[in-house]
């Protein structure tokens, strides 16, 4: 993986693969590079996909984190992958990517899937909740913990994430428990920021699966209304866990379609 160095100097790993159009791929909670491979190597015949290690995972560096900070390590990436560049943001992923757009990134082109607000009462008191339990784990140092419980909050049931535990992925995720604390931060207090949002200008793609939860679904929606320049879409069958062979495609028609409209105009 090539590095590049944010804006305070935290070194940040990427990998290019492919041509074309310069595309960014932004992971959720608990994900590096890697895990966003089978989608760029379903992009990368029509696009330079680049991947990245967000702060704090896999050969990236720690440095200090806060939204901010995950803002110019994004901002960096981009520089990295050239003039022009669109972005896409899986889950949390989506809500940095939507707050660089907010805050200047210059981005053409941005779409995101289900990223996980949670709007409304209930939803907020929810947020509140997960975000002192999830500190207090890990102030105490229990990784595991942390892990479980952002499982269990995105609706893995007990079951499964009792055979995780038992899985040889399960200390890579341990690994990266600290870094649950940034998606929680990227997040607020669970509320759609409709206000900041308004500053995002680029045209965006919000998406969702229609076998997500009827909050996931309703959340995209309001999220695409409070967009000044998005559409919304449903990928019929899918879940929260969207299969790349199915999201591909989707991103494909809309990034290559919209950069033909804007070298077009």
């Amino acid at each position: 993986m090539d590095r590049i160095l944010s804006a305070d100097s935290t070194p940040i790993a990427y990998r290019r693969q492919g041509e074309g159009p310069p595309l960014v791929l932004v992971g959720g909670a608990l994900s590096t590079a890697a895990t966003d491979a089978p989608l760029a190597a379903l992009l990368a015949p029509r696009f330079t996909v680049v991947t990245y290690d967000r702060r704090g995972r896999g050969a990236s560096g720690s440095g200090a984190d806060g939204v901010r900070r995950e803002i110019e390590d994004l901002s960096a990436v981009v520089r990295a992958a050239g003039t022009g560049a669109s972005v896409f943001g899986m889950s949390s992923g989506g809500a940095l990517a939507l707050e660089a757009a907010a805050a200047g990134l210059p981005v053409g082109l941005l779409a995101v899937y289900e990223p996980p607000y949670t709007p409304g009462a209930s939803g907020l008191r929810f947020k509140a909740r997960c975000t002192d339990r999830l500190h207090g784990l890990l102030a105490a140092g229990d990784r595991a913990g942390a892990v479980e419980l952002f499982l269990t909050a995105t609706g893995v049931d007990a079951a499964t994430v009792a055979r995780m535990r038992r899985a040889p992925l399960w200390p890579g995720l341990e690994a990266l428990a600290h870094t649950l604390a940034y998606d929680d931060a990227l997040l607020g207090d669970g509320a759609i920021p409709a206000e900041r949002f308004t500053a995002v200008t680029a045209r965006t793609l919000v998406v969702c699966g229609g076998f997500s939860s009827a909050r996931a679904r309703a959340s995209t929606r309001t999220l695409a209304e409070a967009l000044p320049r998005a559409r919304h879409r449903t990928l019929t069958g899918q879940m929260r866990e969207v299969a790349p062979q199915v999201l591909a495609p989707v991103l494909a028609d809309f990034f290559a379609r919209d950069v033909y409209v804007r070298q077009a105009s």
